[in-house]
């Protein structure tokens, strides 16, 4: 089973420039996490899963209290600790996107997208 978190919208002081990182600036989140197949006949009830309601806190909880130089660094610390609270997940992919890039350019976004898998 795969589950999908789409743009999860958090606002961090991230970035390499000290002005990014005492503003700070929006981030949007998407957050892809499976777990074994075999697993999803047994899901009965909350218990049987993995609550994304709480996989939603932890990845709120590292953009919002911490600071990154680098996306790169959120993005592994993402993966660490989801993979890290919960041991049914198998895979997960993190995409972080920074609307507002100190960029002299038109430019929509960057985006880092990092997977991670236990297999």
């Amino acid at each position: 089973m795969k589950i999908h978190l789409h743009e999860m919208i958090f606002y961090g002081h991230h970035g390499v420039h000290p002005e990014e990182r005492k503003l700070g600036q929006r981030f949007i989140v998407d957050f892809t996490y499976g777990t074994d197949p075999e697993d999803d006949r047994r899901i009965r009830n909350l218990n049987d899963t993995i609550d994304y309601t709480k996989v939603y806190e932890i990845i709120k909880h590292i953009l919002e209290n911490q600071e990154f130089h680098l996306l790169e660094n959120c993005a592994n610390a993402i993966l660490d600790s989801v993979m890290t609270a919960f041991p049914a997940v198998l895979n997960a992919k993190v995409r972080i996107r920074k609307p507002s890039v100190p960029i002299k350019g038109s430019l929509h976004s960057v985006e880092v997208e990092m997977d991670r898998s236990r297999i």
